[in-house]
This record gives structure tokens, C-alpha cells and sequence, in this order.
């Protein structure tokens, strides 16, 4: 089941990111002020079954990105993240926006993923990731 996250589970959101193999945070700290902001504005969900978490993803209305999609390593190929993506996006159209960005290390996993969801790419950001965009429905 996808909710909306409170911060009571901002200690399972950060194993689950911290447990990635790609896209591998340098400074962890350094986001702790977006997700706060966003756990308290209803932009960040979880995917739950029986009290475990599996996955999350995020949203800032403020600008149109996707800020997060990541899910446990052991919970990968279930459909979960396309779920968790699709309420980040809902909640953006819900905002006002007509289209969704984010970025993502090119050649990653998460690349391959956005691609096959049919996000098109749309250049590199100064650090050389990949931007990719998506008309929101």
C-alpha cells in the first residue's frame, strides 16, 4: 500500500538510502532540510506491507522535480517503484505542473528505469547528470 510518510519513518527511509549501490549519497546531511520539508508538506510516500517498509519516492511541488525514488534492494522487480513514482507525479499535476523533471547518474540502473517509463531525456545538469523530462497526464 503507498501512504504519505511521516516523519516516524524517516529512520527506515534513510536505511533504505543508504543501502543503494548506485546514485550513492557523499553527504547524507545535506538533504536532511528537503526531506524534512517535504515529509511536512504531504510530498513524500512509502510503500508499506505489514509494517515494512519497501520503498519511497518524493516530489517538490515547488519546482517540479521528482526528488526521490529509491527502494530496498530486496524489494527491486515488484512494480513497487513504478507505484511510488506515479504518486510523485500525481501530486505534481495535482500542483499545477504539466511536466515532471529530475536527474539521474547517466548508465545507472535508475537511467534505464526512467527511460523504459518513458522519460525523455532533455540534456545534463552542471554535474553531469542526466535531466529528464515527462508531460504529466
Amino acid at each position: 500500500m503507498i501512504r504519505i510518510a511521516t516523519r516516524a519513518d524517516l529512520p527506515r527511509i534513510s536505511e533504505i538510502r543508504g543501502a543503494v549501490r548506485e546514485n550513492v549519497l557523499s553527504n547524507p546531511a545535506k538533504i536532511t532540510d528537503s526531506v524534512a520539508y517535504l515529509i511536512d508538506r504531504d510530498g513524500f510516500w512509502v510503500f508499506e506491507t505489514d509494517g515494512h517498509i519497501h520503498g519511497f519516492s518524493s516530489a517538490d511541488p515547488r519546482n517540479g522535480s521528482i526528488f526521490a525514488l529509491f527502494m530496498d534492494p530486496a524489494s527491486e522487480g515488484r512494480g513497487i517503484a513504478r507505484g511510488l513514482l506515479a504518486a510523485a507525479c500525481e501530486h505534481l499535476a495535482a500542483a499545477g505542473h504539466s511536466r515532471a523533471w529530475l536527474s539521474t547518474d547517466p548508465g545507472t540502473r535508475a537511467d534505464r528505469f526512467y527511460r523504459r517509463q518513458g522519460w525523455t531525456e532533455t540534456g545534463r545538469t552542471p554535474d553531469g547528470e542526466v535531466r529528464f523530462e515527462k508531460a504529466l497526464d
